[in-house]
């Protein structure tokens, strides 16, 4: 039904989430939202809120949704480096094309040691890759 609420409730936050429990059983029909939960997104995991006895139930929704969110994050980071590339593209352009003698002088620098490292680090995994095959 359209109008049910969701059994649970994440409260994103850095590294992971609050989860509460919602409930509308009461006689005043207000939403009560009781944390139970919080949750660990870089270790995978979670712990009980306070007292917080979770059911089974609760513990397969945790799970599933670390598991959701976990994939949710990564998919976002390899798009953040996909957008960086774009960026570099630009930047080239941008250097050739438009930038003035001016404002390479104050980027230059920086740039190199930053496509230096990238380029390093690149190199360097490429290298460990090609040794593991």
């Amino acid at each position: 039904m359209a109008n049910e609420l969701p059994k649970y409730y994440f409260r994103v936050r850095d590294n992971g989430a609050v989860v509460f429990r919602i409930s509308a059983e009461n006689r005043h029909g207000r939403i009560d939202a009781e944390q139970i939960a919080v949750v660990n997104t870089n270790r995978g995991d979670f712990k009980p809120h306070g007292d917080q006895e979770l059911s089974h139930a609760d513990e397969v929704a945790i799970n599933d949704w670390i598991t959701g969110r976990q994939a949710l994050l990564a998919a976002r980071d390899f798009d953040d480096m996909r957008r960086a590339m774009d960026q570099l593209n630009l930047l080239t352009h941008w250097a050739q094309s438009r930038a003035t003698d001016a404002q390479l002088e104050e980027l230059t620098e920086d740039l190199l040691l930053a496509i230096h490292d990238l380029r390093s680090v690149l190199v360097r995994k490429k290298a460990d890759r090609l040794g593991k095959g």
